[in-house]
C-alpha cells in the first residue's frame, strides 16, 4: 500500500472534534465499505499530484481569486473534473475513489476534491452546506469567494445565491444577515454526513435497504445522537426484518425528536413492532 495517508477507525470518529477528522481519510473510508481493496495511498498522491502541479503557477498569483481560478482551470478544465449532470444520482458519484478515477462527481464529492488541492497549495477553502447543490467559499479580501464545483467552479453573485435559496427557504428571498448564515463554512462532519445521507437516499430509492442501513449505521458513528439517522437506520431493519434493532433506533429516534412531524406514524409503527402485529414488507 502506498504511504502517505492511513484511514482513521470508525469507532474512533465520534470522539474526535471537527477540527481533528480528516476529510479526505474519513471520506475514502466510507467508500471502503464499497471498494474493501482500495487503496488510500494512491488517492491521496493523486491529490498531491494535482497540488504539486500547480503550486509554482499559483504562488506567481499575488490574487486569491486569481490564484482560485488557476487552480480551478487545472481541475475542471485541463484534468477534467466535472458534475455528472446525466446520472446525478449513481452511487459512484459519492464514494471519493471513483470521482478521482472517474473525473465524475456530485457537487460535495468535487468539493471535497477542490477542497483537499486547494488547501495543499495554502489557500483556505471551505465548504458550504447550500441548500440544494453544496458549494465551496474562499475568504477574499472584500468578502467571500463563492463557487459551484459541480459546475466547473464557476463563481456565484449575491443575486444568484438568493435565487438558488428561494425555493429551499418557502419562496422567501434570503436577507443578508439570512444568506450570511446560509454562507457559513461546514465542518467536516457536516460534510461526511452529507455525503452518507445522499449515498442512503439512493439506495433507499433503490430498495437496497442493507446498503441504505449501512449508510445510516455510518452517520451514528460520525454522530450517534443524530435522529435522522437513527430513524433512518430503524426503518431500514425494519425492511430487512430486524425487528430488535428497528425497535431500538425508532424508539431512541421519538426520544430525541418527540414532537417530530412523523412522531405519530413512528409511535403506530413503534407499537406493532412490540406486539409483532406487522410484517416487514
Amino acid at each position: 500500500m502506498s504511504q502517505g495517508i492511513e484511514l482513521p477507525d470508525w469507532n474512533s470518529l465520534a470522539g474526535r472534534d471537527d477540527d481533528t477528522l480528516p476529510l479526505l481519510g474519513t471520506a475514502l473510508l466510507i467508500a471502503s465499505d464499497e471498494y474493501p481493496a482500495l487503496d488510500p495511498g494512491q488517492y491521496d498522491a493523486m491529490a498531491q499530484s494535482h497540488a504539486d502541479g500547480l503550486r509554482d503557477e499559483v504562488a506567481a498569483i499575488d490574487s486569491l481569486p486569481l490564484k482560485m481560478q488557476a487552480i480551478n482551470q487545472r481541475l475542471f478544465d485541463e484534468i477534467g473534473y466535472t458534475g455528472n449532470h446525466d446520472e446525478y444520482y449513481d452511487p459512484r458519484n459519492s464514494y471519493l475513489n471513483e470521482v478521482f478515477d472517474r473525473r465524475l462527481g456530485n457537487p460535495i464529492s468535487l468539493a471535497m476534491v477542490q477542497m483537499e488541492v486547494t488547501r495543499r497549495l495554502g489557500l483556505p477553502l471551505d465548504g458550504v452546506s447550500f441548500p440544494g447543490h453544496f458549494l465551496v467559499r474562499l475568504p477574499v479580501d472584500d468578502g467571500v469567494l463563492v463557487m459551484d464545483p459541480f459546475n466547473r467552479g464557476r463563481p456565484l453573485d449575491e443575486d444568484e445565491l438568493r435565487r438558488r435559496a428561494r425555493p429551499h427557504l418557502g419562496g422567501e428571498m434570503p436577507d443578508d444577515e439570512a444568506l450570511y448564515q446560509i454562507l457559513n463554512p461546514a465542518s467536516h462532519r457536516a460534510m461526511l454526513t452529507r455525503m452518507l445521507r445522499n449515498l442512503h437516499g439512493v439506495y433507499a430509492d433503490l430498495d437496497d435497504w442493507e446498503r441504505a442501513v449501512r449508510c445510516a449505521d455510518r452517520i451514528l458513528r460520525l454522530s450517534p445522537d443524530n435522529a435522522e439517522a437513527l430513524r433512518d437506520r430503524g426503518l431500514g431493519y425494519f425492511k430487512l426484518g430486524h425487528r430488535l434493532g428497528a425497535r431500538s433506533d425508532i424508539a431512541r429516534y421519538l426520544q430525541l425528536h418527540p414532537q417530530a412531524p412523523d412522531a405519530g406514524s413512528l409511535r403506530e409503527r413503534l407499537v406493532d413492532l412490540s406486539t409483532g402485529a406487522t410484517k416487514p414488507h
